[in-house]
């Protein structure tokens, strides 16, 4: 069995300090992948003793990064994604893995949070077109094959506690929405926007866990009482291979046992795999 760990951690400097690494022993995780890392690699490695590090640090300081850490070394990893005047550092970091034989490969990403009719929101959609072209090479690299991270989009409105007050913001909207549409679709994919994509078979392996069921929920505001009422959104994903999907055999969301003891707005998603 190999689990596998996805955290948005909101800076692991800070996170660290409020228990993360009490979570980071507990979870018995062998992989685990973090985004909105937010510090240099000299910084990161000594705050997690026992592990190899794979880290991509943002251009900008202080912004994104994405992480992967393991119990044992990665085979290779990469960076590389998207044309080369694309700035997708600290966003998407690929780690090729061998359990038992089998080859792994895990990747962590951070999509961009967006904003409505901003700059920002451009440079969502252009990631998000990015993972589009990259999700069938994926395939054809490995036959196993883990996406995980914080996608910035609930996919359904199963995925958002309040998702009539958010159909207008980054994060659900229709055609933001009509990506994931495609990732999970299979064959020609009508989407939520009414565009006709085509579908690459990844499993959404919360949502089959889980059912047609609100959440489980993985990222809270910090505004009012977000927390205590679980009014939540879905946005942090394990995006599995059909083949790596078929062998889940346990999924949860490790959710904080109170407001004040978070170290993070987002929550972990650990998932057991029988590799």
């Amino acid at each position: 069995m190999v689990r596998i760990a996805t955290v948005n951690v909101n800076g692991i400097r800070a996170a660290m300090r409020k228990g993360m690494s009490d979570w980071l022993e507990a979870s018995d995780a062998d992989i685990v992948a973090l985004q909105e890392v937010r510090a240099t690699d000299e910084i990161v490695t000594p705050l997690v003793p026992g592990w190899h590090v794979l880290h991509d640090e943002a251009t900008a300081k202080g912004r994104a990064g994405v992480a992967v850490l393991s119990r044992e070394p990665a085979i290779q990893h990469r960076t590389a994604f998207g044309a080369d005047d694309f700035d997708s550092a600290g966003r998407w970091l690929e780690a090729d893995f061998e359990f038992g034989g089998t080859p792994v490969t895990v990747v962590s990403t951070y999509v961009h949070s967006g904003e409505v009719d901003t700059p920002k929101q451009v440079e969502k959609y252009k990631f998000l077109n990015t993972m589009n072209e990259r999700l069938p090479q994926l395939r054809n690299h490995c036959e196993n094959v883990l996406v995980t991270g914080d996608f910035n989009v609930g996919h359904r409105e199963f995925d958002i506690k309040n998702w009539r007050g958010n159909r207008k913001k980054s994060g659900f909207l229709l055609e933001e929405r009509s990506y994931l549409d495609g990732f999970f679709g299979e064959g020609d994919v009508e989407a939520v926007d009414g565009q006709v994509r085509t579908g690459h078979g990844w499993v959404d392996v919360g949502r089959t866990f889980a059912g047609e069921v609100d959440g489980p929920y993985t990222w809270w505001s910090n505004r009012g009482q977000a927390f205590d009422n679980d009014t939540g959104w879905r946005i942090d994903y394990h995006m599995a291979s059909p083949a790596l999907a078929a062998s889940v055999s346990n999924y949860r969301v490790d959710r904080y046992p109170s407001y004040d003891t978070r170290w993070s707005d987002h929550a972990p998603v650990v998932v057991d795999y029988e590799l």
